[in-house]
C-alpha cells in the first residue's frame, strides 16, 4: 500500500486519484471535518482513512507500506501559531522520516517555494547547508518548511538513518481541481473563476512596488497534474533522491492567468485592481520561477502544462460542472 498524508487535501487528493487509477492500494491520512474535503476523495477507491492522531498506532502494526507521501501540513501563509506550525510542519515529518528509515520505506515530502522568501537569492534547489542558511522566508509557513529541509541536510551530513529513497518537493504556485476547501489559500484560478461566475469583475492586487505594473507580478504557476506526475515518477525512480523544485520553469503574470480564465469561459476580460492587504504587505512574492535543472538531470522528462491549457482544462472539465466540480 501507499500512505498519503494530507490525502484529502488539494495536492494530496490529486495524487490519491492517480495512484488509485493505477490500481494501487492507498491509505489516506487526514481529517475530513464538516467541510467539502470528502468530495476530493469521493470518486476513488481508497483502502481507508486514518486520522492523524491514530497514525502512530497504525504504523506500529507494521503495515506493508510501499511508499509514504507526506503532503499534510499547516499550509496557510497567514498562520501565526508558531507552536502549532512547529509541531505539524517540523516535528511530524521528522517522526515520519525516522519511521521510514527504520522500516525501509521511501519517503516523499512536501517542502515549498515559500522557503525562497522574496526570491532575491534565486530559486536554486540546493540542499547544501550554506545555500539553505542564506534563505529568508517571508512567513512562518515558509520558515517551517525551510527548517525541515535544513534538518534533512543535517541528517544526511551526519550519516543519520535515512529512508532508502527520499525526495523533498518545493512546490511553486499550484492550481487545479479540488481546492474548494482551502478558502482564502485557494489558487487565483478558483478565486477568479468564482468571482466571474458571480457576475463580478476579476480583482487582482495592485502593485505596491515601484517599477512593477499592476497585475505584472509574476509567479511560476504549475498545474497539479504536473506535480502528481513528478511525485509518481520519483516514487518509481529510487536513484533520484534529493531536494527538487516542482514548477513549470516559466514565470507568468497574474494578468496572463486571469486572461486565460476569461478565455476558457469565452468571455471578454473585466479585470480591476485592489490594494494589497495589510497582512500581506512585505510578505508577498513578486516573482517566482522554479529552476528545474536538478529534476530534469535526474531523468524527469514530463513536459509542463501551459497556463492556457491548464486553466482551460480546470475551468471547462471540472469547475464548470456545477453539480460535481471535483476531480
Amino acid at each position: 500500500m501507499h500512505i498519503v498524508t494530507g490525502g484529502a487535501g488539494f495536492i494530496g487528493s490529486n495524487l490519491v486519484a492517480a495512484l488509485c487509477a493505477d490500481g494501487q492500494e492507498v491509505v489516506v491520512v487526514d481529517r475530513l471535518r464538516q467541510g467539502l474535503k470528502w468530495r476530493n476523495l469521493a470518486k476513488h477507491a481508497i483502502a481507508g482513512i486514518v486520522e492523524p492522531d491514530d497514525l502512530p498506532a497504525f504504523l506500529a502494526r507494521k503495515p506493508p507500506v510501499r511508499s509514504m507521501f507526506h503532503m499534510g501540513a499547516i499550509s496557510a501563509t497567514t498562520e501565526t501559531d508558531g507552536d502549532l506550525v512547529a509541531r505539524t510542519n517540523i516535528a511530524l515529518p521528522q517522526r515520519l522520516w525516522d519511521w521510514c528509515a527504520r522500516a525501509g520505506v521511501p519517503f516523499i515530502y512536501a517542502s515549498s517555494a515559500a522557503t525562497y522568501g522574496d526570491g532575491s537569492l534565486g530559486f536554486d534547489d540546493d540542499l547544501s547547508a550554506a545555500a539553505l542558511a542564506r534563505l529568508r522566508p517571508l512567513n512562518l509557513y515558509g520558515w517551517s518548511k525551510l527548517a525541515f529541509d535544513r534538518r534533512v541536510a543535517q541528517m544526511l551530513a551526519t550519516g543519520a538513518p535515512r529512508p532508502p529513497h527520499w525526495a523533498g518537493l518545493r512546490f511553486f504556485n499550484v492550481y487545479g481541481p479540488n481546492e474548494h476547501h482551502k478558502g482564502r489559500m485557494a489558487s487565483v484560478v478558483l478565486h477568479k473563476f468564482s468571482q466571474i461566475m458571480r457576475g463580478e469583475a476579476a480583482t487582482l492586487f495592485a502593485s505596491d512596488r515601484e517599477g512593477i505594473a499592476d497585475g505584472a507580478q509574476r509567479r511560476d504557476f504549475v498545474h497539479v497534474n504536473d506535480c502528481v506526475a513528478a511525485m509518481v515518477w520519483l516514487s518509481r525512480n529510487p536513484q533520484a533522491s534529493g531536494l527538487f523544485n516542482i514548477g513549470s520553469g516559466t514565470a507568468r503574470t497574474f494578468l496572463d492567468l486571469t486572461r486565460a480564465i476569461y478565455a476558457a469561459l469565452g468571455r471578454n476580460d473585466d479585470i480591476r485592481f485592489i490594494p494589497m492587504p495589510e497582512d500581506l504587505r512585505g510578505k508577498y512574492q513578486y516573482f517566482t520561477e522554479a529552476r528545474m535543472e536538478r529534476l530534469r538531470a535526474a531523468g524527469f522528462a514530463h513536459k509542463p502544462t501551459s497556463i492556457e491549457d491548464g486553466v482551460r482544462s480546470t475551468v471547462r472539465d471540472v469547475l464548470m460542472n456545477a453539480e460535481d466540480p471535483f476531480a
